[in-house]
């Protein structure tokens, strides 16, 4: 696999068949267990009506929609070594690759949530990613701050 990401590499998802969002589509795709499809669209569908019912918000797609972009990264450091130590390096996160990690953290997040069902807990998670709260949010925050702190390392990502 190239280390760069090409064009043949990137795939084009359906997009879902409720709100004919490619981004509803993904996290079906990454809630999505064993192939059982329509058990993760339901779990989703759901989660996100109940979301907006609990946020008193008309459409539930704004709710997931403004949820998601408060858990999407700018920034997120990778490691390099230069001359024999380690550096974590700040790196601009883009297109992909930002869309990729918002998906992988937000179910990441809702599954960490005990005590309840999925549904539930995508929508618990969802209420609380549009609040700017929640595990998902606060994974966004503690990559910005990595990134913060590391900041003097910039100069070794052009080099």
């Amino acid at each position: 696999m190239p280390r760069k990401t090409t064009k043949a590499l990137i795939r084009e998802v359906e997009p879902d068949r409720l709100y004919s969002s490619t981004h509803v589509s993904k996290l079906i795709n990454r809630v999505m267990q064993d192939g059982k499809k329509q058990l993760a669209e339901r779990l989703v569908y759901n989660g996100m009506q109940k979301a907006a019912d609990k946020l008193k918000v008309q459409n539930p797609l704004e709710v997931f929609e403004q949820a998601m972009k408060n858990v999407q990264p700018h920034l997120e450091t990778r490691s390099r070594r230069v001359g024999g130590a380690n550096y974590q390096i700040p790196f601009e996160v883009k297109g992909q690759r930002q869309q990729h990690l918002t998906t992988m953290w937000f179910v990441e997040a809702a599954r960490a949530r005990s005590g309840m069902s999925m549904e539930d807990r995508i929508a618990q998670e969802l209420a609380d990613a549009y609040n700017s709260t929640g595990s998902a949010v606060k994974k966004k925050e503690d990559t910005h701050r990595m990134a913060e702190a590391n900041r003097a390392f910039a100069h070794f990502a052009r080099s």
